[in-house]
Formats: structure tokens, sequence, C-alpha cells
């Protein structure tokens, strides 16, 4: 795993020990990018089952101003705060080691983004469920874009009230289907 582009581009990224997490390739990772930006000018962006931080850093490395991780595993903490040092940066991103729902609680009435990452054990409900509860919390921002990463499996719908289908993409198993909030 490496950061692909941008101000990082071509470092090396360590990936979680263990079998819990499944870091985004970066084939993968290069194509989502290419779609939503690829760089930024500023933003923030929250990643609610961060794993590695990969993409997290990689929406940093691309212009995105602050990035907030969640992952609630140990060794995933671990390993995006050895991810973020890479990039001599630190300011640039905030971790906390929480379950996403607790950590959508927590960032209520404090935050608000315009790239949201959504990469959790493949489970439908879960993803709409948290695009909702990130809706009712006031979490997003106006035109902000959430990436879902899931299997093919996953069959998320094309309409969720508030959102419209701004591209579903897949490469092998893996499918992106990325949701832009309406005004």
């Amino acid at each position: 795993m490496r950061i692909i582009s941008g101000e990082y581009g071509g470092r090396k990224l360590k990936a979680v020990p263990g079998m819990a997490t499944r870091p985004t390739t970066d084939k993968v990772k290069e194509s989502m990018f290419n779609i939503i930006g690829p760089y930024f000018d500023g933003g923030k962006s929250l990643d609610l089952f961060a794993g590695s931080g990969g993409l997290s850093i990689e929406a940093v490395s691309r212009g995105i101003g602050h990035a907030t991780l969640i992952d609630r595993q140990y060794q995933a903490i671990k390993t995006i705060n050895d991810n973020i040092a890479i990039t001599k940066e630190i300011d640039k991103f905030t971790v906390y080691k929480q379950d996403a729902d607790k950590a959508i609680g927590l960032l209520k009435g404090q935050e608000s983004f315009d790239l949201v990452f959504l990469d959790p054990p493949y489970k439908t409900q879960e993803i709409i469920d948290t695009i909702q509860k990130l809706d009712s919390s006031a979490l997003l921002n106006s035109q902000a874009l959430i990436i879902c990463e899931t299997d093919q499996h996953a069959k998320l719908p094309d309409d969720i009230p508030g959102f419209s289908l701004f591209r579903r993409q897949n490469y092998g198993i893996t499918q992106v289907t990325i949701y832009q909030k309406e005004n």
C-alpha cells in the first residue's frame, strides 16, 4: 500500500496486522479519487471505518484540509497513527478510537464534512443507516460526497432520501457507490 498522488505521493503505508480489516487496493483507491477529485482545495473528510487510514491520508495528500479518522480496533488506531506520522503533518488529522455510531454522536454539533468514506464490514443496512444518521446529525455539508466501498452483493439503492447517486463503479468483487448530498 502506498500514497498514490499529491503532496505525500509515493510514501509507503502500513497495513493493519491480522485479518480484521481489508485495505482498499491501490487500483481502487486511485480510481476512486479520479472520480471524486482528483484534487481538492481544502475541506474536511471523515472516515468512520478507517482501518489503516489510507483513504484519509490520500485525501489530505490531494488537498483536503483536515481528516477525521474513526476506528474501534486498537491495532487499526496504532497503524493509523504510524501512517499519519509518515506525513509529518499530524495536525491535519484527528483520530478517535470509537465505534462509528458513538463517533457520530461525539461529532454532532462540532463538525461538518465535505467528504465521507464508508468502508464497513460488508453489511448493506449499516451503510444506509449510517448515511441517514450522518445527515440527521447535521454532519454533512451541502453537496457532500459519501464514498461507499462494498462487495457486489451489497446492492446499495440508487435513491436515498436527501441524496442522489453520483456514480457506481465495479472493480472485480469490490463496488464503489458514491452519493451526493442534495441541498
